[in-house]
């Protein structure tokens, strides 16, 4: 009966190294999409004022629609200093924050469509 060992030296460094290159390549993908995601919100904005000076009314999505720029740039800044920082700690605590920010965008741009279906269609 062979018992488990804790993994040695060379095999934590091995485990450490892949994790920061799978980090590292998930701020690879976050820094680009969230980059364009702050123009949708832009143009979304801005199709909504359109909208709004040619029926008239009024809604809360091109406010959504702001804040969710802001949390897609969060995502982008973060994502992008953690492919900058020498430390795998730095990295590992950028890469979360840009996780998050990214994911919370995401949900809120999704609120932000049923907004605005709603509002076009009444």
């Amino acid at each position: 009966m062979s018992r488990s060992q804790p993994p040695s030296g060379d095999n934590a460094r091995r485990a450490e190294r892949a994790r920061a290159e799978l980090d590292e390549r998930t701020c690879r993908l976050i820094c680009p999409i969230a980059a364009a995601m702050v123009g949708v919100c832009l143009t979304g904005i801005g199709l909504l004022h359109v909208s709004i000076a040619v029926h008239g009314g009024s809604t809360v999505a091109d406010d959504l629609l702001s804040i969710d720029a802001v949390l897609f740039l969060l995502a982008t800044l973060t994502s992008y200093f953690a492919l900058r920082v020498q430390s795998g700690g730095r990295l590992h605590g950028l890469e979360r924050v840009a996780d998050m920010a990214f994911i919370a965008a995401m949900l809120l741009l999704t609120t932000a469509c049923f907004v605005i279906t709603y509002a076009l269609a009444t």
